[in-house]
């Protein structure tokens, strides 16, 4: 969607207190990133490389929110960056997104590590703006109103319930069984009492899965927490490392959705994250023992033809 930037105006008189701070690591992606930014109704700093963002975050620029747009494999100034990035984010200075494409992410999940940062992937324009609206402190925001405003709204509202959603869904999962909640110190249960489950029964099941689809609107199918849980049931069982951009693809939603799925299951437990010991520029998600021992539990009681 192209919104003309001329048309936008502020819904207050009140100054914006802060501006937001544009970086990319190409021209394409600053601009990319001034236009998105240009919606927010914020003022926004010049279009900064990731060298110059650095240096200016060392002087500490009093910002609203920091946006990183990354076109190409990280640079040592684009990781440095990101570094800074997650520190400011630590430290609740200032929201930061990072948009980037599937290519590029489990590269700059690396970098970021556990970082509270908003990553986008190949994300459509009224996502952006809705991840830059949730990220800016709302007293900075002079709203922004032109054509779009309703369906930017409309947009905002939609990803706050989708988070509120993923809230929810992984707080039944983690609540569901009588046991005390999944921790570090509950998540190893004996190995010995684990059925096996089949590969090719579990890749029919992916199968059929995706199938729905073809014959169904896919927004029906919308969470994609289990699929994601078969995928990687699938790949501990043949003994394959999943980086987070292969779970993404496999999860068959959005990339963005996908992440913010994978980081939601992971801060529950449900999820582990493993750094690459080869390449410290991926990393591997795979499934807490306990989640594996309760996906496999599940498909002895009901058998696999459970889709």
């Amino acid at each position: 969607m192209t919104v003309a930037t001329s048309s936008l105006r502020y819904d207050n008189a009140e100054p914006a207190r802060a501006p937001i701070m544009v970086v990319g690591d190409t021209p394409a992606a600053r601009h990319r990133a001034r236009t998105t930014a240009e919606l927010s109704g914020l003022r926004t700093l010049s279009e900064l490389s990731p060298a110059e963002a650095v240096e200016a975050l060392e002087e500490r620029a009093t910002l609203s929110a920091l946006w990183i747009e990354l076109d190409d494999e990280p640079t040592l100034p684009v990781r440095r960056l990101l570094d800074r990035a997650g520190r400011e984010s630590a430290r609740k200075s200032f929201g930061v997104v990072v948009a980037t494409r599937l290519e590029q992410v489990d590269e700059v999940l690396a970098q970021l590590a556990d970082a509270d940062v908003e990553l986008l992937v190949s994300a459509d324009e009224m996502e952006r703006f809705s991840s830059l609206s949730l990220a800016v402190q709302p007293q900075h925001i002079g709203a922004a109103r032109d054509v779009a405003s309703d369906a930017s709204a409309a947009r905002l509202r939609q990803l706050s319930e989708e988070v509120s959603r993923i809230a929810s869904t992984l707080a039944r999962l983690s609540t569901a069984s009588a046991g005390p909640p999944l921790s570090p110190a509950t998540m190893a249960p004996p190995r010995s009492d684990v059925p096996n489950v089949s590969a090719e029964a579990l890749r029919s099941m992916i199968r059929a899965r995706r199938l729905r689809s073809t014959f169904l609107p896919a927004d029906l199918f919308a969470d994609p927490a289990w699929d994601m849980l078969l995928d990687l049931l699938q790949a501990e069982i043949v003994q394959h490392r999943v980086p987070v951009s292969s779970l993404c693809i496999a999860a068959a939603v959005p990339a963005t959705t996908a992440l913010r799925w994978i980081k939601s299951m992971t801060d529950r437990g449900l999820l582990v994250r493993r750094d690459d010991p080869h390449d410290g520029r991926r990393v591997f998600i795979e499934m807490a023992p306990a989640t594996s021992a309760g996906l496999r539990r599940y498909f002895q009681e009901v058998g696999m033809a459970a889709v």
